[in-house]
């Protein structure tokens, strides 16, 4: 016993420079810093006047004091994990070795958790995010497995704690859907599932046909942050196509079925979203419009353009050769990320939401410029 205590001890020494490391990663010493000048800030005479403003620093503030307390609590939960190893070896106190295994393995976790935060510095990697999936061609085998990455990423939220709303949903001819959205919202949800965007392809032995072939089928997803209300971008009615219309099928279930359903297309680029979740059409229409403001905004930086006019409605399709990874059911069974090399054979678990190593393997990759990009 005392033998396994030791490994702890010696472990725990070595999580604390990895610790000091992390400080320097997340750049504690200037979050408190900064947190401390905001507070001055918040403080002052006239802070209200400017109610835009005061919102976004209070926003700014939330998110430093949020950052160094997570930092503090992995050093407390250290501190007094080593005093727990140390007394279970001063008592040679068996008892205790489920307890310091399990806390151990909690706080390895936390600290992975913090270190891909620190990954985490685009200008929207702290927002919510917009999912859409949309079906390739190919029917009903491409709807099926539109429907599959929906279950995927709404498992993966249900894991991870991650609240996530239907905004809109389209059933598949025969079965799967067509295309849907949802929005994710927590800490940094666009940071992580930002690296996810793009065409995933599907290769298994098809339900669908009698003779039991393999089928070769893909879906896209999109990922979008959902920028804030206040956010200035101009968009002229005149360049919106709104159309209403009645949700219906067995998406009714995820649906509210009347006459609201809203969807607009935003006619220079071509983007179109929309939204029949809500209760009203006015309601559907707001989100909606949130949805293409935040697509529109994350183009507009993602491609360095100074205006919205400057976007151009160009998407590359649903098909083979633009796929960043490949799900393979048939004759064996993997999932390889093309950008990382990141792989795993269990692709059951995997589709039940087991993502963090893809996640993980992206940022990484991308922080280091170690990305395979095509």
């Amino acid at each position: 016993m005392i033998v396994q205590y030791d490994d702890y001890k010696q472990r725990l020494g070595a999580m604390e420079a990895d610790l000091a490391d992390l400080a320097g990663a997340l750049d504690i010493d200037a979050a408190r810093k900064e947190a401390a000048e905001l507070d001055e800030q918040i403080a002052a005479e006239g802070f209200w006047n400017d109610i835009e403003n005061s919102q976004k620093v209070l926003t700014r503030q939330k998110g430093l004091k949020n950052k160094v307390e997570k930092y503090e609590k992995l050093l407390s939960r250290h501190a007094d994990l080593v005093t727990l190893v140390e007394l279970a070896i001063e008592e040679d106190d068996e008892s205790l070795l489920e307890e310091i295994t399990n806390e151990f393995n909690s706080l390895e976790q936390a600290y992975s958790d913090s270190r891909l935060a620190a990954l985490l510095s685009g200008e929207y990697d702290g927002c919510n995010a917009i999912l859409a999936f949309h079906a390739g061609a190919g029917g009903t085998e491409a709807q099926d497995w539109a429907q599959m990455l929906y279950r995927m990423y709404t498992h993966w939220c249900e894991r991870k704690g991650y609240k996530y709303k239907v905004l809109d949903y389209l059933d598949g001819d025969e079965a799967g859907i067509k295309s849907a959205s949802i929005l994710v919202e927590g800490e940094n949800i666009f940071g992580y599932l930002k690296g996810e965007a793009g065409i995933h392809r599907l290769v298994r032995v098809s339900p669908f046909d009698s003779s039991g072939r393999r089928h070769t089928s893909f879906a896209a997803v999109e990922v979008t942050p959902e920028v804030s209300e206040d956010t200035s971008i101009d968009i002229r009615d005149e360049d919106l196509k709104v159309d209403t219309y009645r949700s219906g099928g067995a998406g009714g279930q995820h649906v509210n079925k009347t006459e609201s359903a809203i969807r607009i297309t935003h006619i220079p680029t071509g983007i179109v979203v929309a939204c029949q979740n809500e209760r009203s059409q006015h309601q559907n229409r707001e989100v909606a419009m949130r949805m293409l403001k935040s697509k529109l905004m994350e183009i507009k930086e993602r491609e360095h353009l100074e205006r919205i006019e400057d976007i151009k409605g160009e998407q590359k399709l649903i098909e083979w050769g633009s796929q960043i990874r490949s799900y393979v059911f048939m004759p064996y069974t993997l999932v390889k990320d093309n950008r990382t090399d990141y792989e795993s054979g269990n692709i059951g678990a995997v589709m039940d939401g087991d993502l963090d190593g893809f996640i993980n393997a992206y940022l990484s990759a991308a922080a280091t410029g170690k990305l395979k990009l095509k």
